[in-house]
């Protein structure tokens, strides 16, 4: 039998820490984002035979995870046990103790056996601790960070938060991270409707405001990928379309209601800032010019109806945003891992971009912290240079960043998308996301 233990300090007391983990999307939140792994049934939560189903995929080989919880001691510990999976043997207990006043420190211990016998162990073994090693470091970071939000928004009472684009790479990332800290997050979705999500149709100009009475906040994310393909004429007209009608139908419903929402939380782009070289760029700069701009700005103005209905708007600047799961990131991996990746152009021009959970944060900031209004820039504190960017993720990835892409071929290939999103310099810096 093999053994793996690691500890956490955190800065709650050990009851506080347990309902964290019973709280709906835990499990989702503890899931590294380079892992293949998808919840098929998160069970009754933590709860003695609550029994959770993961499918995991290793390659080309798909992997089914179940496992049961037991020994539930309310604000102490929990385990839980693979009934059946990967490996010979899994039990994991999660043990909560108190240390200090609002102090306390979270063990995880995981006793596990490797199939094959001693051929296995041999085998598999350094693999398996490596790959406990980077999870339990990734679970960690995140419970703490997460855990040291929920402290410093303690004050701030639950809420039930409407959410367009929850099915999204941000808005997935952000609906764990609401529903762990206590509040309630409520899917504004367009079909396919579940008991507990509200309709709405920007199309048909149809929105649902009685579904959407007693809603303290409202994050909109829905938008159509402007990376899904070529620019063409009807391509820009349904981004377009997406986003400022979307907007602009989603306001006046919210405008019309008796009771309006707190707050709006209304993603826009750092395409606002249009192609600036070097030039340092804040929430005070002016727009720029081309199509992202000028979506951006429409986008931006599309919100008005519900500013001026007393809802506190904020317009979220994203830069690129970075997650393995989907996005920019996913399809530069591909090539990259097969050592084929290199800067784009002369790799002279700024990207401004920000990790997802990061992404996430920037939103679950801008909901609690009434000061923030208009535009926020979303991005890292310190943009980098493309060249910069593909030299850092090919040392990541330990593989060379030799094959350039001339900007010639990035043009005959995306065409005017090409110029806006890869070759245009925009160095932007989160101003007020920092104060």
């Amino acid at each position: 039998m093999e053994f793996f233990e690691q500890q956490l300090p955190l800065p709650v007391t050990a009851a506080e820490a347990y309902d964290w983990h019973c709280r709906p999307g835990a499990l989702q939140r503890l899931i590294p984002p380079w892992e293949s792994v998808h919840i098929v049934d998160p069970g009754t939560g933590v709860c003695d035979g609550s029994v959770v189903k993961l499918r995991q995929r290793l390659g080309p080989i798909r992997l089914q995870w179940l496992a049961q919880h037991h020994d539930c001691l309310p604000g102490r510990s929990f385990s839980d046990t693979q009934i059946s999976g990967p490996f010979a043997h899994w039990e994991h207990l999660h043990d909560f103790q108190d240390q200090a006043p609002s102090r306390s420190v979270l063990t995880d211990r995981v006793e596990y056996r490797i199939p094959g016998g001693a051929c296995g162990r041999l085998l598999a073994q350094r693999f398996v601790r490596q790959k406990l090693q980077s999870m339990f470091a990734y679970r960690h970071t995140t419970t703490s960070q997460d855990l040291a939000a929920q402290v410093k928004y303690r004050q701030r009472p639950a809420w039930q938060i409407a959410i367009t684009g929850a099915g999204g790479l941000v808005g997935s990332t952000l609906t764990p991270i609401l529903t762990t800290s206590g509040h309630r997050a409520v899917k504004l979705v367009r079909n396919n409707a579940g008991s507990s999500d509200v309709v709405w149709d920007p199309r048909a100009e149809r929105f649902d405001a009685a579904g959407l009475e007693g809603t303290d906040a409202v994050v909109h994310l829905a938008g159509e990928n402007i990376a899904a393909g070529r620019w063409t004429s009807r391509r820009r007209k349904g981004i377009r379309e997406s986003r400022v009608q979307g907007t602009r139908v989603l306001c006046a419903g919210l405008a019309r209601m008796a009771s309006p929402p707190q707050v709006l939380i209304c993603a826009s782009g750092v395409g606002y800032y249009g192609d600036r070289g070097e030039e340092i760029l804040t929430e005070a700069s002016a727009p720029g010019t081309g199509f992202l701009a000028e979506l951006a700005q429409e986008w931006e103005a599309a919100t008005e109806p519900a500013r001026a209905a007393g809802i506190r708007v904020v317009n979220l600047r994203f830069g690129m945003v970075l997650s393995p799961r989907g996005g920019a990131l996913a399809k530069m991996l591909p090539p990259f891992r097969c050592g084929m990746g290199g800067r784009v152009g002369g790799g002279r021009q700024y990207w401004s971009w920000i990790a997802v959970d990061d992404a996430a944060g920037a939103i679950y900031h801008a909901l609690m912290t009434d000061s923030l209004q208009g535009p926020v820039n979303a991005v890292a504190p310190y943009p980098v240079t493309n060249a910069a960017f593909t030299q850092a993720l090919a040392q990541v990835l330990g593989r060379p960043a030799c094959v350039p892409v001339p900007a010639a071929a990035a043009r005959m290939l995306l065409g005017e998308m090409a110029e806006e999103l890869l070759l245009a310099s925009t160095r932007v810096v989160p101003q007020e996301l920092v104060r």
